[in-house]
């Protein structure tokens, strides 16, 4: 299974995502992780461009993991999914390789969401070096409605919570 993790910088995507590989055996694909794996720090642009071209390695990555183990659950993280087609093409990635898809989408208030990005900013926990309240702001003026199924996760309740809401999404 794919699924999706959407929602506005802060909202704790990552968070969940790690914590539900952790319980399924599934696998984290991190489009900041996978940013940083390819590129030199002089090549990152932070571009629709470079994160798309990110999210299709993902989902080769996917496809290649889910090709030896088809049970396995595959969580794309670190892409707020903004926009339709970048859900799209999941949706479309997932049907050529015979796969289910979930789209759980991380939500929380905009004060805990900047409290998380400062947090981050201030330790280097998070890996996007363009990850501040501005882009959240940004994110959010151009986010388009998810028109898909989707489990709407409040990321201001309990990472417990949010845990199982989660896990009964994708079972």
């Amino acid at each position: 299974m794919i699924v999706l993790l959407a929602g506005l910088p802060g909202t704790g995507k990552s968070t969940l995502a790690r914590e539900l590989a952790s319980r399924t055996a599934g696998r984290v694909l991190s489009k900041d992780e996978i940013r940083h794996a390819i590129f030199l720090p002089d090549e990152i642009e932070y571009s629709t461009r470079q994160d798309d071209y990110c999210l299709q390695i993902m989902l080769e990555t996917a496809g290649h993991f889910l090709t030896r183990n088809p049970s396995r659950a595959i969580f794309l993280d670190g892409r707020p999914f903004s926009r339709r087609y970048q859900i799209e093409n999941v949706i479309a990635a997932a049907a050529s390789l015979l796969q289910p898809w979930r789209i759980l989408e991380c939500v929380c208030s905009d004060e805990t969401a900047r409290g998380r990005i400062a947090r981050d900013e201030g330790t280097g926990a998070h890996p996007a070096g363009n990850r501040d309240y501005q882009l959240y702001l940004e994110v959010k003026a151009r986010f388009e409605a998810i028109v898909h199924a989707k489990t709407v996760i409040d990321t201001e309740r309990a990472l417990e919570t949010c845990v199982q809401q989660a896990l009964a999404a994708v079972r």
